[in-house]
């Protein structure tokens, strides 16, 4: 199922910013597209808009060829699983799952082949007569997809699914949903805030700030090519440095980086790089530094062991602070020790200007 948004509008309040502005997007076909973004970017009003639960100013919502703006939400035919579970506890699991099909008249002997059929996809064999308050959270949310796969629709939409749940039950829940969309290619677009689960679950990622579209692409190519500082700052962890050009080079702090195009001299310029690409040497020197500008000398604050890999905090001369990952076996064969002045590496920094890559 083809979806696409165009030019998606929508303002709360004659005098209130616009949640949404201009949004356009192609969603993944038979895909998981990951609207991404902190709370107040306007993704959910771009689910609900999609839903049929709010209303648009402006702009359209294509499914295959037909613009369903103003189509009622009772007849998009859209699947639809909430945050909170959103399950009726005077119903058992098999009276969930089947409330959307009796309401479309389904006979009881098509609700019955339906309903087994999906306490098997959702691995909820033997549950049926159990009641919401007599499951884990993650069974009332596999409850939840359930009842919105039950009446086959044509898309299924995720508010923030797992975001009631603890991490482990999210991460399990994950994997869990993976598997189950590549058992129905059913066409889905998530919402969430948190980073991890959208790299994890999705074919397009949608990345949002303040209402406006910041960048649209896989996983990959986002977390690789962020378009902006806010993007590279906001998928995976990323250290930000604030500078400005002087002769031709970013200028931040002690640290001199090189700019892949032109840029006007005195320009603002924020360095952007992931803690696993700084890279950190012993036995700093002045020499060193200043006979390789990209290099700074940085002290230990802490070290941090989170199992994979050790987290460093550094404090650089001019008083950033930068946040260092390195493997177990760099760090063990470095020996390095809290309070120790290394040399960093800032070649790998990706800089921008007025939050656009140069």
């Amino acid at each position: 199922m083809k979806v696409r948004v165009e030019r998606l509008t929508k303002q709360f309040g004659a005098q209130g910013l616009p949640a949404v502005m201009e949004a356009t997007f192609d969603c993944a076909d038979d895909g998981i597209t990951t609207l991404l973004g902190p709370s107040g970017s306007g993704k959910t009003t771009i689910l609900r808009i999609i839903a049929g639960l709010e209303t648009a100013d402006d702009g359209r919502v294509l499914v295959g060829d037909e613009d369903i703006i103003h189509t009622p939400a009772r007849k998009r035919g859209f699947g639809f699983v909430f945050q909170n579970f959103a399950l009726f506890d005077h119903m058992n699991v098999r009276e969930n799952i089947a409330f959307g099909l009796r309401v479309r008249k389904a006979t009881k002997a098509d609700i019955q082949t339906r309903v087994d059929e999906l306490l098997g996809l959702v691995q909820l064999e033997g549950f049926g007569d159990r009641y919401p308050t007599q499951l884990s959270g993650g069974q009332r949310q596999r409850v939840g997809f359930a009842r919105a796969l039950a009446p086959q629709p044509k898309l299924l939409l995720l508010d923030e699914p797992f975001g009631a749940l603890d991490a482990r039950v999210r991460a399990e829940l994950r994997e869990w949903l993976r598997r189950l969309h590549d058992a129905t290619h059913l066409t889905t677009i998530m919402v969430t805030h948190d980073q991890e689960e959208a790299l994890d679950l999705s074919d397009c990622l949608v990345v949002m700030d303040r209402g406006r579209i910041q960048q649209v692409g896989t996983p990959s190519e986002v977390y690789t090519s962020p378009a902006t500082s806010f993007v590279a700052s906001f998928v995976g962890s990323a250290n930000v440095l604030r500078g400005q050009v002087q002769e031709g080079r970013a200028q931040v702090g002690a640290t001199s980086l090189s700019l892949p195009g032109h840029v006007s001299e005195g320009a603002q310029v924020s360095a952007v790089v992931r803690p696993h690409d700084i890279r950190i040497a012993r036995q700093p020197d002045e020499r060193a530094n200043s006979a390789e500008p990209h290099r700074a000398i940085g002290r230990i604050k802490r070290i941090v062991d989170l199992g994979t890999h050790m987290k460093l905090d550094l404090g650089l001369t001019t008083h950033e602070l930068v946040t260092v990952h390195v493997s177990r076996k760099e760090f063990d064969s470095m020996a390095l020790l809290q309070g120790e002045s290394v040399l960093v590496d800032l070649d790998s920094a990706r800089i921008f200007v007025d939050d656009y890559s140069v």
